[in-house]
């Protein structure tokens, strides 16, 4: 066994936060797992979905990893984000080079945040706990909770609108189907459809991990041989692509492009950047750091720029034959000849679109939410509340706007949620050096308790990155909430980098709070700093 425990002194073993080293063992590849009966089943802290993952359990492999991205990147969003900058003025290869950059930039942070789940096993709002505080650590879990809750939402309001527009198709004369009662400003049925879905979803996620793990495996094959039946067929009825490539940006490449570009790759940016803070609650299955980074690596960006092309390709064809750019894959797919290609181009939507909500919008609040009181919320509950929040936020409305839905959305989430990824990287990877004591991550008044629970340096660090990051906010005039000058005027300059400037100023103030004399830990809370020689 190995103590990983780090030098400053800490409570004398036997007490909480006592000596590592006979609580959690160590193996040679640098995995470590909690010994047996350290923290007691009824802790208020602790329950079987936010314990330590066994060694043994954690077996996802490369193809596991990369099979999880193919699974969460193609899907209706993914699709027609190209379509988003397109109409901001972008021609293809700006809006595809956009996408492509932003992924390869929200990558680090994610095999950085990542890192912590294969070594320790444990989950986003687990690893929180050490930078946070064991009870500070809601801050940043309820914060990520709720916005994949409202992913969740517009995910499955996306997936219910394509059984909507398919199953039309399908029942084509059934005039009852598409000439349903309106409700609310959509059609009955569509309600119906969004309502199937919903269902759905929730007898997946209710079988647990292995089921998602399952679900991604098969869909990500599936769903990648329907983008491409989807690119030869249209290919094939305009002979050719159309005139979507030969036009021209309307913003060039000079004084008009970069300030849509820089706001355009933040948003771009958070689009995943919710998966850099919580993609420990997959990583927690890894069979060790090689598997999660390869397979990172391979299914993230190039996922994404792929399908970013593909979405313009496949646009660009459909414009050659009907007249107009018919962006949504669900839409053009309806207007197939063939019932038996439209049945297949359902089951492809419904697939891509069930495998991303799952892993990537219900996971992560499942465990936030159970982390919240985990005697009384599993993860199970949590994925049923976080079910319910994500249609009482009415996602239809977000998604109906461009500019609200890059900037506005995207762009202020990306902001927040960088903020958050600054301080988990400065404590895990600066300050600790990758070294965590498991056993106090589960009990009060040990290592990461800091005053009552909570880690005040943490939250400044949150609240100055935060305002830094979103403070300057603003709107184009009738476009959107923030007034045109920014909410906080002199800020503005910073809006349009809105996740780097979170990121990078959380990180500095919180390594500085945490190091420097006056304000650092007491001796006997938490050290900053692992044994020297480790």
């Amino acid at each position: 066994m190995t103590d990983t425990a780090p030098s400053t002194p800490g409570p004398p073993a036997g007490a909480p936060g006592g000596a590592a080293g006979a609580e959690q063992h160590t193996r040679p590849d640098g995995r470590v797992e909690l010994a047996a009966g350290v923290v007691p089943a009824d802790s208020r802290y602790t329950n079987a979905d936010l314990h330590p993952v066994p060694i043994a359990k954690r077996d996802w492999t490369t193809y596991n990893f990369a099979a999880l991205w193919i699974g969460m990147a193609v899907n209706i969003p993914s699709w027609t984000l190209a379509s988003g900058l397109v109409s901001l003025g972008m021609d293809w290869k700006q809006a595809v080079l956009t996408i492509s950059l932003a992924n390869v930039i929200v990558l680090f942070p994610m095999l950085l945040t990542g890192h912590a789940g294969p070594k320790y096993g444990i989950p986003f709002p687990v690893l929180a706990r050490a930078s946070f505080g064991v009870a500070g650590a809601n801050l940043p879990a309820l914060l990520r909770g709720l916005v994949a809750c409202a992913w969740f939402g517009i995910q499955t309001w996306i997936g219910g609108q394509s059984i909507y527009f398919l199953a039309g198709k399908v029942l084509d004369g059934a005039g009852w189907w598409v000439d349903s009662a309106d409700v609310f400003g959509y059609p009955a049925t569509q309600w119906l459809s969004f309502l199937a879905f919903f269902l759905i979803e929730i007898a997946v996620i209710l079988r647990g991990m292995e089921a998602v793990r399952r679900l991604e495996n098969w869909a990500a094959p599936l769903m990648l041989v329907g983008a491409l039946a989807l690119l030869i067929w249209i290919a094939d009825k305009a002979g050719g692509f159309g005139p979507l490539l030969d036009q021209p940006s309307e913003l060039g490449w000079g004084a008009d492009f970069w300030p849509v570009f820089f706001p355009a790759l933040m948003g771009m940016i958070g689009f995943w950047s919710t998966l850099s803070l919580n993609i420990p609650d997959f990583t927690r299955f890894g069979a060790g750091q090689r598997a999660q980074v390869w397979g990172q690596s391979l299914g993230l960006p190039t996922t994404m720029a792929a399908f970013a092309l593909l979405s313009v390709l496949v646009t660009s064809g459909s414009q050659a034959v009907y007249g107009e750019p018919v962006w949504d894959p669900s839409e053009l797919a309806a207007r197939m000849d063939s019932t038996v290609g439209v049945l297949f181009a359902l089951l492809i939507v419904l697939m891509a679109t069930l495998s991303t909500n799952i892993a990537a919008n219900l996971v992560s609040p499942a465990y936030d939410l159970s982390n919240l009181a985990p005697r009384l919320i599993s993860f199970r509950t949590g994925a049923l509340l976080a079910c319910t929040i994500g249609v009482l936020i009415f996602p239809w409305k977000l998604i109906e706007n461009p500019d609200v839905y890059i900037f506005t959305w995207l762009g202020t989430v990306a902001g927040l949620l960088g903020t958050v990824a600054g301080i988990l990287i400065a404590d895990y990877w600066l300050l600790r050096r990758t070294h965590l004591h498991l056993a106090d991550l589960y009990r009060p008044h040990g290592r990461y308790w800091y005053d009552a629970g909570w880690n005040w340096r943490a939250v400044a660090a949150f609240a100055v990155g935060g305002v830094l990051a979103v403070g300057g906010s603003y709107s184009k005039q009738g476009k959107g909430p923030f007034p045109a000058d920014g909410v906080i005027p002199f800020l503005q300059p910073l809006a349009d980098y809105g996740w780097a400037v979170g990121l990078g100023g959380s990180m500095l103030v919180y390594a500085v709070l945490m190091t420097a004399p006056f304000t650092a830990p007491r001796q006997g809370t938490e050290p900053a700093l692992p044994a020297r020689g480790r």
